[in-house]
């Protein structure tokens, strides 16, 4: 009755006042005599004016910055994807992406829809809308760095980053030699073309550099402090040289600048000693999400774009000041970790991508038509390479590290990444660079940063040794070793108490190890820690609970499923548990239209059907990852279906296939260790078929008769299942009730399914 005088109410105030409101424009019509309205038409009939109209529309300066922007996010991401599958920063495939997008690709070849994508009317709108995203993201960098590591690490660390950019700048200054009378614009001065060069082959890229070192679990390791403060104190100290730079290349002389450089160390002077310790009390005060309210977050960000604004007035670039902003934010992890998630999103997801487009429409990679200017291209990589990888180990070596580590510290501080674009960018903008030499310096910055990985690969291999990251304290193989990888630190509790059922009575003859791991562009260098304890906080609280010894790992990787597949493989591991994944479009529309779960978008999906391989993965009940690993683990991998999973009382393991027959092990253990009441449904009479499962059975009958009871014409229905709290199934039965989308799958309890070594 409520909704039936909700709809007449609803009725009778739209028809009313729609009827009102047709009267006054009715009314209003006649007001119109006199006031030159114009009514002729032109012509054209409705459709074409609704054509005209819609290209009107496509040609208007936001819809081709929003197009911009769609295509630019969509080739960035899937560029990014393809390097992360082949190891390398996902830094790399977006920069590509850029140059992809640009005159050396696009430009070329589809010169049409390069012109109606990147007009040149639109280019001015892209470059502030990166430069936006560089000043956030430069922000971001600030507060990264962690000031107490210079502090704790400095001396051997400083030597280290210190060599390091002046023995890159002294040859790079040597290279401006040779080359400026070929190669630099007219009417810039040899000192700032030199200059430019020197500094552009000093950079380190801390960011990409903080992550290979995590991603490779060098971070808690001394060879890893060391790198990550070279690399610290090489941040820091390039950008102030980059800061005293561009004040000498705008001044037009040393002496001139001199008044810029008095600015900008008053201008340091001001934020450490006056705003650093103002914005320290603000964050002390406000450091949890519900104290930190938005006329707070206003003075964090007002305070980010004055300094900016304040850099760019005295001549020495926005970026100095935004990343000087980031330096003095308040030392809280707390206050700095919800502040970066407030900025990093939208500064690396959104506008990041189109400065890295941005700078491939000014990369003519095409310029370097002839062999002479590759061969100078070959000659800036080298000097680059030279210049920073040697001039690192050489001083890493000359303070008393052995050949692997300071090879390693060469081969880490010679990335450059993002981080030389943003100088090269800014040598572009001052008219320091040539196109061609900038077309140079980028392939330099891409070299030099791919080159990273397969370095390191290539020192570990000439001294012998393999990284590994399995604990000490599960090296010695025990009878049985269970490995726990989980993604959401809430459920692994079930995990850990289905694994403890398993291994509850071995006490040292098993082990249980607890990894995490978290994709390397999420975790940030200066918070690992704290992330880490609280990502294990929940499964550790659980372990004391249940009275269970665990082992925790924890790692950054580039490509997730392949690092917990291969510390599967590498450990002495019996057994891989996880958690089922699923699609984000599982349930969903587009998935139901699309097929998007497994079939249409997943790239890795289209390289399986051209090998012939798609077979394998062609189960649409797991997300793309979980197949991965059931695909390619040597272990035996158990997924785990939590359905407010408590405990492993009552345990049902039905035998539908042959398959099924090899899970009885895992019931003998469920009842040896947590004296499980099992029951196994046998409606195929497959179990007398096997004498290997018959003696398995009847040896647990001997010690626990009353534990384990076998049927083979009970039915399952809802009663039996609602008093399981779980079921074992091998994934061939589990496929098999899922295309027969068998009845009594929505009542199943919490279900482990099993998938045998082979």
């Amino acid at each position: 009755m409520k909704n039936i005088k909700s709809s007449i109410f609803y009725i009778g105030i739209i028809g009313s006042f729609s009827l009102l409101i047709y009267w006054i424009i009715s009314k209003g019509t006649g007001m119109e005599v006199g006031r030159q309205i114009a009514t002729e038409r032109s012509g054209k009939s409705q459709w074409e004016e609704f054509i005209l109209t819609l290209l009107h529309n496509l040609q208007h300066p936001l819809a081709i910055l929003l197009a911009q922007i769609i295509i630019i996010i969509l080739v960035a991401r899937v560029f990014g994807w393809l390097f992360k599958k082949i190891g390398q920063p996902t830094v790399i495939g977006e920069i590509i992406a850029g140059i992809a997008l640009g005159p050396s690709f696009l430009g070329m070849y589809f010169p049409e829809f390069s012109a109606a994508l990147f007009p040149v009317a639109s280019l001015s709108n892209l470059q502030f809308l990166s430069q936006i995203g560089l000043i956030l993201f430069m922000f971001i960098i600030g507060m990264e760095l962690d000031l107490k590591v210079l502090q704790n690490k400095a001396h051997d660390a400083i030597v280290i980053s210190h060599a390091s950019i002046i023995f890159p700048f002294a040859l790079g200054v040597g290279l401006a030699y040779i080359i400026y009378s070929t190669f630099a614009p007219m009417g810039v001065e040899f000192s700032s073309f030199a200059l430019f060069i020197g500094i552009s082959m000093s950079i380190t890229a801390f960011p990409v550099l903080a992550r290979i070192v995590q991603e490779r679990n060098l971070q808690k390791t001394k060879l890893g402090t060391i790198v990550i403060t070279c690399a610290a104190a090489d941040d820091i100290t390039a950008w102030c040289i980059l800061a005293a730079v561009i004040a000498i290349v705008k001044a037009g002389s040393f002496w001139s600048s001199l008044y810029i450089i008095v600015l900008a160390v008053g201008y340091v002077f001001l934020m450490v000693k006056l705003v650093r310790p103002f914005l320290k009390r603000i964050g002390d005060m406000h450091a949890t999400r519900e104290n930190l309210s938005k006329p707070i977050v206003a003075i964090f960000f007002l305070t980010l774009i004055i300094s900016a604004y304040l850099t760019e007035v005295i001549g020495i670039h926005a970026l100095f000041g935004a990343f000087m902003a980031g330096a003095i934010m308040p030392e809280n992890n707390k206050f700095r970790n919800i502040f970066i998630e407030k900025v990093e999103d939208v500064a690396l997801v959104l506008l990041l991508p189109l400065f890295f487009v941005y700078t491939g429409l000014r990369t003519q990679i095409g310029l370097l038509d002839e062999p002479y200017l590759w061969q100078v291209a070959g000659l800036i990589i080298l000097v680059a390479v030279v210049g920073k990888f040697v001039g690192s180990a050489l001083a890493a070596r000359f303070v008393g590290q052995n050949w692997k580590d300071s090879l390693t510290i060469g081969a880490l501080m010679n990335t450059r990444g993002l981080m030389e674009l943003v100088v090269l960018n800014i040598g572009y903008d001052l008219g320091v660079l040539s196109p061609e030499i900038f077309a140079m310096m980028v392939i330099m910055a891409l070299v030099t940063t791919f080159m990273t990985g397969p370095a390191l690969d290539l020192i570990n291999k000439i001294f012998h040794k393999k990284d590994t990251i399995i604990p000490d304290e599960i090296s010695m193989v025990g009878k049985y070793n269970i490995l726990i990888s989980f993604g959401n630190p809430e459920r692994a509790r079930s995990l850990l108490r289905l694994a403890h059922g398993l291994v509850k009575k071995l006490d040292k003859s098993s082990s249980i190890t607890a990894m995490h791991l978290t994709p390397t562009n999420d975790l940030h260098q200066y918070n690992a820690d704290q992330y880490e304890m609280e990502t294990f906080e929940p499964i550790i609280d659980e372990s004391k609970q249940i009275n269970q010894k665990i082992t925790t790992l924890f790692k950054a990787a580039n490509n997730m499923e392949s690092e917990v597949v291969d510390i599967a493989n590498e450990g002495p591991y019996d057994l891989l548990l996880i958690g089922v994944g699923q699609s984000i479009y599982e349930g969903s529309v587009l998935g139901k239209i699309f097929g998007f779960t497994t079939r249409i978008i997943n790239p890795e999906k289209l390289i399986y059907q051209v090998m012939g391989k798609e077979s394998l993965l062609e189960n649409p009940m797991f997300s793309y990852s979980t197949q991965q690993i059931l695909h390619r683990a040597k272990i035996s991998v158990g997924v785990f279906i939590d359905k407010k999973f408590e405990k492993v009382d009552h345990i049902l393991l039905p035998i539908f296939t042959a398959n099924d027959l090899a899970l009885v092990k895992y019931a003998q253990k469920f009842i040896h260790n947590a004296q499980s009441q099992v029951i196994i449904l046998d409606p195929h009479s497959l179990v007398p078929k096997s004498t290997a499962t018959m003696e398995l059975i009847r040896a647990v009958e001997q010690v626990a008769p009353n534990h384990i009871s076998r049927y083979e014409n009970r039915e399952i229905d809802n009663e039996l299942l609602a008093s399981q709290d779980l079921v074992l199934l091998s994934m061939e039965s589990w496929r098999q009730l899922f295309d027969e989308k068998n009845i009594w799958l929505s009542h199943i309890p919490s279900t482990l399914l099993i998938k045998e070594r082979e």
